[in-house]
Order: C-alpha cells, then structure tokens, then sequence
C-alpha cells in the first residue's frame, strides 16, 4: 500500500509540469524585477502577449521599509511593515490595472509574496516606508497589519542569542518558527480583493 501511495504521489508531482498554469502554448514567464506596474502593463500589451509568453513574476507589492543607507538597495522590497498594495513600482489602483490588463492578454501575473516575516528590529521606527503606515520594529509593533510582539516566534533561531546573527548560515535564516506566525488570511483577502 505504502508503495503504491509513493507511486501516486511522484506521478502527480511529476505531472506538475504538465501544467504551468499559462493559456496553451504558452510556458515561459519572466521575471520584471523593480518594473513600474504601469510599465509591466504596457510590456504585456506590446510584446509578451504577441511573443507568446505566458506569464510575469512581479516584485513584493506589499508597503516596505524605504532604506537610504545603502540608497533604496533592492531588498528592502523584502523588508515588510504591512500589507498594503504600495511600493516603488507603484499603487494598489496601478496593481489591479496592471494585473487586469495582463490578464486580459493571456499574461498571468505571479506575485513574489513576502509573507513569513516583517523588516529587522535594526530598521527602527516611524514612518519611513512606502506608504508611510507607522511601525517600530524594534518593539514589533505594526499596526497597520495590525501585529504586534505577540504574533513572533522569537528566540527559536539556532543562534547563541536566539536571532540571526549570521545571514550566510542556512540554519540560522530557515530555523522554523524564527518568523512570526502569520496566517494566509491576508493573502486570500489580497486575492479576493482583486478580483
């Protein structure tokens, strides 16, 4: 029985790429890093509708942290304070245009969802992110999601003071439970919300 469930199992993941969840004859998708939603719209329109591409993988859309030391470096797009559609590349309103107009092409968009952790106790506090929702990393305080120090996991890293202390140990940045507890109730509110 225990074979038979293997079996099944590795058929259906194998199947997997059968399946890209692009219209038919369309398989490749491209990576618009750091592109104005407006602009990725427009691409979509001009040229990988008509090329037959299927897809795009967009930057995290949700509010960050704005970093000027180094100046606006690409990862502070991966350093959260809410889930408000609002970043470089643009606003909630130029997001649903964007992704309705891809759409309405054959080009499907897939989000580069940043949803296991929020920006590092050293980005402080205040409003100095994209939308300007205040925070205080420090005390884990957002209140625009709204999360607050109880919703961590801190602590649990496999450090001697519990956080990372070294980003380049894969032990230490993928310990489970380092991040906070956050539910995907967010994330199909997000979904829901566009449609």
């Amino acid at each position: 029985m225990q074979v038979l469930l293997f079996l099944l199992a590795a058929v259906g993941l194998c199947w997997g790429q059968y399946n890209p969840n692009t219209l038919p004859k369309r398989t490749s998708i491209v990576h618009l890093f750091e592109w104005r939603w407006q602009d990725i719209a427009l691409e979509c329109e001009r040229y990988l509708a008509p090329n037959g591409f299927g897809g795009v993988q967009v930057s995290p859309p949700n509010e960050n942290i704005v970093i000027t030391n180094p100046n606006r470096p690409w990862w502070e797009r991966y350093q959260p304070i809410s889930y408000k559609l609002c970043t470089r590349s643009g606003n909630e309103e130029e997001f649903r245009d964007m992704v309705t107009r891809c759409n309405n092409v054959g080009v499907h968009i897939y989000v580069d969802a940043v949803v296991n952790h929020m920006c590092g106790a050293g980005g402080g506090s205040g409003t100095h992110s994209t939308c300007g929702s205040h925070f205080n990393a420090g005390n884990r305080d957002f209140p625009a999601v709204p999360y607050s120090g109880w919703d961590f996991n801190d602590g649990k890293c496999h450090s001697g003071s519990g956080d990372i202390e070294n980003y380049g140990d894969i032990y230490q940045v993928t310990a489970p439970g380092k991040f906070s507890n956050i539910s995907f109730f967010f994330f199909w509110h997000v979904l829901l919300s566009l449609q």
